[in-house]
């Protein structure tokens, strides 16, 4: 096992829809296994293959606080359905960060519930319903996978915000990544 580099925006793959997994291997397996190793060493609570430049529709995930799925546990292939949001402005329990933006967080409403279908490791089927800060976690690692960022979804003032701090931090180009425990970064 070993900790993968993880890219930063502007990384032409975190833009772009993945594609599905057809192979269901060892590589598939190493891969997921190296994922855990760096989402625990960035550390994080999920983490999406295209995060470390990997174009396939996978995601892991590290949270033990929670009692809808395993504390640990790996989504291939998913879908993901979502409540209708709640109006208003994202209150301040609502921030998030990414490892793709890394050490910057910002107010983002998400959905209150959250319907999860995928393929495990071996590419049998499972489903999971969830809520709250897990649900939270599932639609912001789902959104990798359609090529979105969570900054992509902010309203003003903080998209605003997310735009200064890329222009600050020089993202926005292709070729920028970081390595957990190496790299004093953190999402």
């Amino acid at each position: 096992m070993s900790i993968l580099p993880i890219v930063i925006s502007g990384e032409p793959v975190l833009h772009r829809p993945a594609e599905p997994v057809t192979e269901f291997d060892a590589a598939l397996r190493a891969l997921v296994d190296d994922m855990y190793e760096t989402c625990e060493a960035a550390p994080g609570v999920g983490l999406a293959a295209p995060q470390v430049g990997i174009g396939k529709r996978l995601f892991v995930w590290m949270y033990e606080d929670q009692d809808d799925a395993p504390a640990r546990g790996v989504a291939i292939n998913p879908t993901l359905w979502i409540a209708p949001l709640e109006p208003g402005l994202p209150g301040e329990d609502e921030v998030e960060g990414c490892l793709s933006f890394p050490g910057e967080r910002f107010a983002l409403r998400r959905a209150s519930r959250a319907l999860l279908r995928a393929q495990d490791i071996d590419g049998a089927p499972f489903e999971f319903e969830t809520g709250g800060w897990f649900a939270r976690i599932m639609q912001h690692e789902y959104d990798h996978l359609d090529g979105l960022l969570y900054v992509d979804r902010l309203q003003h003032p903080e998209s605003r915000g997310a735009q200064k701090a890329e222009r600050r931090n020089g993202w926005g180009k292709p070729g920028l990544s970081w390595l957990p425990g190496v790299d004093d970064l953190e999402g």
